[in-house]
């Protein structure tokens, strides 16, 4: 039987710590939707997934993000709006980083916790890029929406205020997004598994992971011409000669 229990939350600083339940709710509604599809990709919003151009609609196997950006809010920086898809029996999560070998990443994470009946939860973390350790981090979301069916975990939230900068006036949003899974034991997120690495990408921009195809190139080189006559056109052939003597003999013998 699907069970979706839908997170509403209008707007909270997330922080938990790894010892306390983290479950952030109002209010929870049974039989609701996260509908999270392909509409809009590289139009509207930033989509990425593993495996490529798989569909978070379908049955099969499908992580899957999309990104949406809002006008930069001086002195803040610019909102987020984002969705996650994913198959896990503990948790899905999607990262900010600006490198991810080194720093920290800004862990957003989806999780089910089977020890309570499957029961959708919501926590930031950060990661250290260095050795995977992740812990409790505070970070402001609102709007939280989840939902668990079997393995499938959706949600969808908004985290504002993002910049990729320390500089308060650059509004930088260029990140690398990671995707990936873990386990839950308990109530407590594990270890961080990667899946996708999408590299730096401007994530105002719906179609920074889009390839552009290279426009043909053009020729300017002129062909070479072949100024050499054919024999039979500029070629003197010895007939001609021999007119051309005898006509010249009897030129000079009329003057004579």
């Amino acid at each position: 039987m699907e069970r979706g229990l839908i997170l509403l939350v209008a707007a909270l600083v997330v922080y938990v710590s790894p010892s306390v339940d983290g479950t952030a709710h109002l209010s929870f509604s049974n039989d609701t939707q996260v509908n999270i599809t392909r509409t809009g990709c590289g139009v509207n919003k930033l989509c990425v997934e593993t495996p490529k151009d798989c569909d978070p609609t379908g049955k099969s196997s499908c992580l899957f993000a999309s990104v949406v950006t809002s006008d930069p809010m001086p002195p803040n920086g610019t909102e987020l709006s984002i969705e996650l898809r994913g198959d896990s029996s503990g948790y899905i999560a999607l990262g900010l980083t600006a490198n991810a070998t080194e720093g920290t990443t800004m862990l957003f994470i989806c999780a089910q916790n089977n020890s309570d009946s499957g029961r959708f939860f919501f926590r930031t973390m950060q990661r250290n890029n260095t050795d995977d350790a992740l812990t409790a981090t505070e970070t402001t979301v609102k709007e939280i929406r989840g939902m668990v069916n079997g393995s499938v975990i959706k949600c969808e939230f908004k985290v504002p205020n993002v910049n990729a900068s320390n500089t308060r006036s650059s509004h930088a949003i260029t990140f690398s997004v990671l995707l990936g899974t873990g386990p839950v034991v308990g109530n407590v997120p594990g270890k961080f598994n990667v899946s996708l690495d999408s590299g730096p990408l401007a994530l105002s921009n719906p179609a920074s992971n889009i390839p552009t195809t290279a426009a043909p190139s053009v020729n300017t080189t002129m062909p070479s011409v072949n100024t050499t006559m054919p024999n039979s056109a500029g070629a003197v052939q010895p007939h001609a000669v021999l007119l051309l003597l005898s006509v010249l003999t009897l030129s000079v013998m009329l003057r004579a």
